[in-house]
Order: structure tokens, then C-alpha cells, then sequence
């Protein structure tokens, strides 16, 4: 049995003779607690027993099932985090420069997280978040701490991971989510899923929660849960987003959050307004029937004849194959295709974006943050769909002007009327930039 990986972890194993040889130092933990109801240990779900009750008055959870399936017939195999790292004198590698406003929020959250408080840092989308936590992470490693940075997308993960290899070459780190081959090992840092949260047990004393606005995480109480199991009863919180909820918004408003805001992009531009056009509320239907409208259609022309890259965001799944026909007829000589969160190749078709190979994406919204794409500008049909959140619409704003040589771009909602989603989006991006515009 190797021990280091049961360090601030918990392995299911079945309940076996106890005459069996396990090392002293492994905690047998339970793994259902049965009462009038059933509640899962690790995920902290509450069943009615009769709904999930096995053979034998036996108990399993259908919550966290897709972890491997926790009963009564199992328990967890645990061995308390002991921090076995290295001291590392200067662990970041990186040679970039912060501006002097990242550098403020920058020393801010480290000290904060010395102190391993709990903290939201809000900032724009572009404002060079990852950048900004180096110096936090580099003084965890120094310390000996145990470090894990979580997201709730796979694509925000796979990002992230190279990244931070760049900026800290010498660390050993893990990355971890439900699509991927290679095994779990013991590092420093680990880069993971939200949902891989819930396979750690007391072990990060510093615990990075990024998009935390971000579904499937925002006001799922099971991940919520798994945050604060997996980092020590001490450890340090660090949340950030660029657009918060009502609960983290009240939080701050009561001091029960510590936060930092950074109003202003990396480059010191603001962001990109949302110009809205009107389009006939029957799109949808006239989609079906070979149709699209004139000035989306213009639109998209305008930009392949400008060589200017664009994602196209639409509401549904259905919506894609309906659209991908007329534009393959309408611009046959455009280098696209269609993206969403059940695609099976969107991890490749990403890449294949960032390449160049590609002039645009038609997506759902799984590409609405977390993912960069250099000078690209930004439409969405139907934008006042329910199916697009005011944060959704406001990060979806955000693809645009990422980047230093470009820091401007378009960002046209198409819409059928002007719904409080697309209004609240366009508020938020206003006060964001008149806050931006002081600091300017």
C-alpha cells in the first residue's frame, strides 16, 4: 500500500476481517451515518433511507455516485496530511511584471492568505487573476503548505495547469478531473475539478476556488461542502470571480468576506461595451427553415472578409446543427465548427481555435469563461434568452479585448428584446468601467 496517497485523502475499501494488516498510521473512517436518514460522509447529501437502501439494511449515496459509489459496505482509508515537501528558496520561475494596481492586490491577498483568512478576489474579466495569486502560491510552497488550486470547468483546469508548470518548473504538481487516464499522485500542488474536491479530507491549507459564480459550483451545497472538507480546519480561502452572487455579495457586505477588487484589465484598458441589435423574436423558427437573419448574417460576413476571429454564442444545443447548415452554405469557405459541453472532441476543437486553424466557433455557453482566445470578437444570438444569466452575458463579454495588442473588440448581443438579463449585463459592465476610469 502506498501511504502517500491516503495524505489528506480518503480511498474507499471495502469493510474487510479486521484482522487484516493495515499500517498504523492509516484512520478507518466511516462512510454513511445512518438514522432516520441516510447522510453521506462525503459529499454531506441527506436521503430518505428507503429510496437508497440496499440488501440487508445496507445504505449507498446516488449524489457522488460518479466518484465510485459510497455505502455501508465500504469504508474510507485516511492518513492525515503530514506536509512532506521540500523547502523551496524561490520556487516561482516566472519573469513577468505585474502593473502597480496587481501588484497592490497581489501583496494584499498574499498577507491575507499568510494569515490564511477567507477572501474573495473580484476582478474583471482580463485582470490577470492567475498572475496575481503567483506570489500567494509561491509563499505557500516556501512555507511547506500544501496547495490546491480548484475549478468548476475541465477547460478553466486544462488552462490553468501549464500555466502554473511555467511559472513554478520545480514543483511537483497534479492534475485532476473526470476525463482524464493518468492516476492520481501525491505533489504540493494540485490543479483540479470542483468535484475532485470531494475526494480530499483536511488536506490543503491553502484552497484557490476560481469561477466560484460558475455552474456547476455556484449554490451546489455538496461542492460548497467539499471545499471546506478539503482544506484544513485552519487553512486559507481564497474565492475569485468576476462576477460574484447575491451570497458572496452579502457576505462582503456584512464582513464576513474579506475582498479585494481590481476594476481594471492587465493592460489598463476597460471592457469592451455590449452593443445590442434587434433580430425578429421568430428566429428560432425560421432557423429550421433554412433562414438566418440579414444582420447576423452580415455581421459574421463582415468579419471573415476583415480576417477578424469571432465566437458565436447561441442559446441551445439544437440551435448548432441548424446554424452550422445555413453557414456552411451561406460562407462555405469559412473554416468553423460547432462546439458544446457534451462534445466528445471539444477539447481538441478548443486547441484547434487557439492554433488558428479555425476563423470562428458556434458554442453554447461552456465556452462563456475560462477559456483565452488571442483578438477574437464576440456575438450572441438570442441574447435575452433565459438560457444566458446576466454573469453568463457579462463573461461571455469578457472574451473580448484580452489581450494587449488588441485590447478593444465588438460584443453584439442579438436580441428580440431588451430582457432584464441583458440589461443587468450591460449595468455591470458600466459600473465596472466608470469604477476602472478613476484609476485610469
Amino acid at each position: 500500500m502506498d501511504i502517500t496517497l491516503l495524505y489528506g485523502r480518503r480511498e474507499l475499501h471495502p469493510i474487510i476481517d479486521q484482522s487484516a494488516k493495515i499500517p498504523p498510521c492509516v484512520q478507518l473512517l466511516p462512510t454513511m451515518e445512518v438514522g432516520h436518514h441516510v447522510r453521506c460522509l462525503r459529499c454531506n447529501s441527506l436521503h430518505d433511507s428507503a429510496k437508497v437502501q440496499l440488501p440487508r439494511d445496507q445504505y449507498y449515496c446516488p449524489t457522488c455516485i460518479n466518484l465510485g459509489r459510497v455505502s455501508t459496505l465500504d469504508q474510507f482509508y485516511h492518513v492525515p496530511e503530514p506536509n512532506e515537501f521540500e523547502s523551496l528558496t524561490s520556487p516561482l520561475t516566472w519573469c513577468g511584471k505585474l502593473s502597480p494596481l496587481q501588484e497592490k492586490i497581489s501583496n494584499e491577498v498574499r498577507i491575507s492568505m499568510k494569515h490564511h483568512e477567507r477572501r474573495l478576489l473580484w476582478a474583471v474579466t482580463g485582470a490577470g487573476k492567475t498572475e496575481m495569486i503567483f506570489s500567494t502560491i509561491e509563499q505557500a510552497i516556501q512555507n511547506r503548505e500544501r496547495i490546491c488550486i480548484a475549478s468548476p470547468r475541465v477547460d478553466v483546469c486544462l488552462e490553468l495547469f501549464p500555466r502554473l508548470q511555467a511559472a513554478f518548473k520545480s514543483v511537483e504538481m497534479v492534475l485532476l478531473h473526470g476525463k482524464q487516464d493518468e492516476p492520481y499522485r501525491y505533489c504540493q500542488v494540485t490543479v483540479c475539478t470542483t468535484h475532485q474536491l470531494l475526494r480530499f479530507y483536511h488536506a490543503f491549507d491553502l484552497l484557490i476556488v476560481d469561477e466560484v459564480d460558475s455552474f456547476p459550483y455556484a449554490a451546489n451545497q455538496q461542492l460548497i461542502f467539499a471545499t471546506e472538507q478539503a482544506k484544513k480546519e485552519d487553512g486559507g480561502l481564497l474565492m475569485m470571480t468576476a462576477t460574484p452572487g447575491e451570497l458572496l455579495i452579502r457576505a462582503v457586505k456584512t464582513g464576513k468576506l474579506k475582498v479585494s477588487y481590481l476594476p481594471l484589465r492587465y493592460h489598463g484598458h476597460l471592457l469592451p461595451t455590449i452593443q445590442r441589435l434587434r433580430i425578429n423574436n421568430q428566429w428560432q423558427q425560421k432557423l429550421g427553415q433554412g433562414k438566418f437573419p440579414f444582420i447576423i448574417k452580415k455581421w459574421i460576413q463582415k468579419r471573415l472578409q476583415q480576417k477578424q476571429r469571432f465566437l458565436l454564442f447561441v442559446p441551445r444545443i439544437d440551435d448548432l446543427p441548424k446554424i452550422s447548415k445555413i453557414l456552411k452554405h451561406e460562407v462555405s469557405q469559412a473554416r468553423f465548427t460547432t462546439v458544446h459541453a457534451t462534445d466528445e472532441n471539444r477539447l481538441q476543437k478548443v486547441q484547434r481555435m487557439r492554433d488558428d486553424e479555425y476563423d470562428f466557433l458556434v458554442t453554447t455557453t461552456i465556452l462563456e469563461r475560462g477559456v483565452t482566445f488571442r483578438e477574437i470578437d464576440v456575438g450572441v444570438i438570442g441574447a435575452d434568452d433565459d438560457v444566458f444569466s446576466s454573469s453568463a452575458l457579462v463573461q461571455i463579454a469578457g472574451r473580448v479585448g484580452r489581450s494587449s495588442n488588441r485590447p478593444t473588440g465588438a460584443v453584439t448581443f442579438f436580441i428580440s428584446e431588451n430582457s432584464r438579463n441583458v440589461q443587468l449585463a450591460v449595468k455591470q459592465i458600466c459600473y465596472m468601467n466608470r469604477l476602472g476610469k478613476r484609476l485610469i
